[in-house]
């Protein structure tokens, strides 16, 4: 069993599995949480931010990027809290505005996400204000063309979000609508690599910390996107099976009948298999 990571002063980890993304919460100084899971979780998510938080209101809700189990609690958020400013990146922020499922991918996932509005954008090479400390945010495309990763250079704690895993990364979704991202991926493992993070939270499972834990999972990340390169088919198959285990858990029970319904209509899943 790994030992807890020592976090920066007023720094939560809620970490929720696969369904939701981790949530971050910061209950000193400027008040935040980024990342706000799935929408079937987003009762739940209000009531842990904000037991998390002490009672304090909420100022700022952050998403690295705007797939449903990262920012599905939002709504539920803005709705508990209305004065919290949400912060997007720029990529995404006139499909927000319009609330364009396609261009949001909620329908070519199958997902689904409760509409929200932002306030602010995440510019790549600013800053955002969590806790008592300026964060930079960094482009990290890849698994997202617009995600961004955000990093604390004092104590260099890295919100890795789906670039980064202990053991791997997020699906190259570009990938899938026939566009490059594999050297995307690239780029942001290297671009993470250079900021040379002591602790890393990722958008699944624990934090992990320690110069050999984390070269080990840039080891790890690079090797599977080597394999998904020498063989594009495996990421696509591999894909759909992370989407088919996503709305399993979503539904826990489900007819075949049905589940073939879904399945067939399902926009990625025709496109891989044409």
């Amino acid at each position: 069993m790994n030992e807890p990571v020592p976090l920066p002063p007023g720094v939560t980890v809620l970490e929720r599995g696969w369904l939701s993304s981790n949530n971050v919460v910061f209950d000193t100084g400027t008040t935040a949480v980024v990342d706000t899971g799935y929408a079937l979780h987003a009762k739940q998510t209000v009531s842990l931010v904000q037991r998390t938080m002490g009672g304090r209101p909420l100022e700022a809700i952050v998403n690295t990027h705007l797939h449903s189990d990262h920012c599905g609690g939002n709504a539920a958020l803005q709705a508990a809290h209305p004065s919290a400013r949400t912060w997007i990146s720029p990529g995404q922020a006139d499909a927000v505005a319009r609330w364009d499922g396609v261009a949001l991918t909620y329908v070519a996932t199958g997902q689904r996400c409760d509409r929200f509005r932002f306030d602010e954008m995440l510019r790549p090479g600013a800053g955002v204000t969590l806790g008592e400390r300026e964060w930079q945010v960094h482009a990290a495309p890849g698994h997202d063309p617009h995600s961004v990763i955000l990093f604390e250079p004092a104590s260099a704690t890295l919100i890795s979000a789906d670039a980064l895993w202990d053991n791997g990364f997020g699906i190259v979704f570009p990938e899938l609508d026939g566009e490059p991202g594999f050297g995307d991926v690239r780029a942001t493992l290297d671009v993470i690599e250079s900021l040379q993070p002591r602790i890393v939270i990722p958008g699944h499972g624990s934090p992990f910390a320690g110069s050999e834990r984390i070269a080990g999972a840039l080891a790890r990340a690079r090797s599977r996107l080597a394999s998904f390169v020498a063989d594009p088919r495996r990421h696509a198959s591999h894909a759909m099976k992370v989407l088919v285990k996503f709305k399993l858990l979503e539904w826990q029970s489900v007819e075949v009948e049905a589940f073939m319904r879904w399945a067939q209509a399902m926009p990625y899943m025709c496109r891989v298999h044409s």
